[in-house]
């Protein structure tokens, strides 16, 4: 049996999902953390918790997408000093300040394999799926 989600047990005993799995003919199955997925999803105007994206739609979701990632290269620079004032918060007190690198993992390498699927799914005629 293959669930397109992974759950944990929430405060009132019900299944969470943690985790949203997209499938395609056009494609290999995509997994990614229900948070990181709704952010992509809210971009395309789409519900975290089921849905569909057409074959109609792929371009639009592809050229949507693209634009995103490309927004959000432009200002990794500012990123990188938002992070390192954050790493560095507490230098005039004494804190420790040597603090190793974080690896943080960008908009676009989250969105990448996604946006592949949205790619063979418009150039394939297929839909994409999740939550069914």
């Amino acid at each position: 049996m293959n669930s397109c989600y992974r759950f944990v047990i929430g405060p009132h005993n019900q299944k969470v999902p943690m985790l949203i799995t997209f499938t395609s003919k056009a494609a290999a199955e995509v997994t990614m953390y229900k948070e990181h997925a709704k952010r992509i999803l809210d971009l395309l105007g789409k519900d975290a918790g089921r849905g569909v994206i057409t074959a109609a739609e792929a371009p639009l979701a592809v050229a949507t997408l693209e634009k995103a990632i490309a927004e959000t290269r432009m200002h990794h620079a500012s990123d990188d000093v938002q992070r390192d004032v954050i790493a560095h918060h507490g230098e005039d007190v004494g804190d420790d300040t040597d603090h190793e690198g974080m690896e943080l993992v960008s908009f676009s390498t989250r969105a990448y394999p996604l946006l592949e699927m949205l790619r063979a799914a418009r150039d394939g005629g297929y839909d994409v799926l999740w939550g069914v």
